[in-house]
């Protein structure tokens, strides 16, 4: 529709900067709509922190939908699990029923997915660490509604290939998750099952020496650090995703230590 891009404005810029910031965020929804039905205004480096955010809030829940109808039907689990991620984001209801709206659109057949994934890609150009966000994004949603599948991880991995996110960096986000879902549900893991998993969270081998162990720990810190994504583009109302990953990895690399002796 027309004023759908107004609309997506409007809800990013107001997640991201309150009533100017929806004020902004419509102008640039409005100038959205005119171009190509939707398509990116500015392509590569060039894009506006504000044009980020619009293109990842709205790929982000698109492909969710994408994701959740992998196997051919979506679940009442992936269902609670889209909106769990929502409220996780602290949307309000209009931003939930646009993010819903978003979602039907990338559950049809006829979603364009390389499309849109090439275009998201596009736009955010120089942002390796955005791309790496909207990947753990999808892959969390998926884990929350169940666990993942063949039709779910291969349709990840196409994600990842368009994204140029590799598969290792896929692997250590899910080790991230997963740790996360075992400390939530607080179950009876062993300390030696924990080591090894901090050990992936950090993406290192247990032959790893001291050095390499902080060198790792520091470049994922980096990579990740909130404030350094939303300067970028990510929109902050998904800043918490942000905050909780820095954090398992802050407490992968202070377990290692311990375990080793590390000051």
């Amino acid at each position: 529709m027309a004023w759908h891009g107004k609309v997506v404005g409007a809800v990013v810029g107001m997640v991201t900067g309150g009533p100017a910031g929806a004020a902004v965020g419509a102008f640039l929804g409005h100038l959205f709509d005119v171009q190509n039905g939707g398509a990116a205004l500015i392509k590569g480096p060039r894009a506006s922190p504000q044009q980020v955010q619009e293109a990842f809030f709205r790929t982000t829940f698109q492909v969710m939908g994408h994701v959740a109808k992998a196997d051919g039907r979506v679940s009442e689990q992936e269902i609670q699990a889209a909106r769990a991620i929502m409220q996780e984001f602290r949307l309000g209801e209009a931003e939930v029923q646009t993010a819903i709206a978003l979602f039907t659109q990338g559950k049809s057949s006829t979603f364009p997915l390389q499309q849109a994934l090439a275009r998201f890609a596009s736009i955010c150009a120089g942002r390796d660490d955005l791309r790496r966000m909207f990947v753990q994004i999808q892959l969390q949603v998926a884990l929350w509604s169940g666990g993942l599948n063949q039709y779910s991880r291969a349709l990840l991995a196409r994600i990842c290939d368009a994204l140029e996110v590799s598969g290792f960096e896929l692997a250590q986000m899910e080790a991230l998750l997963r740790a996360q879902q075992r400390n939530a549900s607080q179950n009876t893991a062993t300390p030696t099952d924990k080591l090894g998993e901090a050990y992936k969270v950090l993406g290192i081998e247990q032959s790893a020496n001291d050095a390499e162990v902080t060198k790792a720990y520091r470049r994922l810190m980096s990579l990740n650090h909130p404030d350094k994504l939303v300067a970028k583009g990510l929109p902050e109302s998904m800043m918490r995703l942000a905050a909780e990953k820095t954090g398992r990895i802050r407490a992968a690399y202070e377990a290692v230590c311990e375990a080793r002796g590390m000051k």
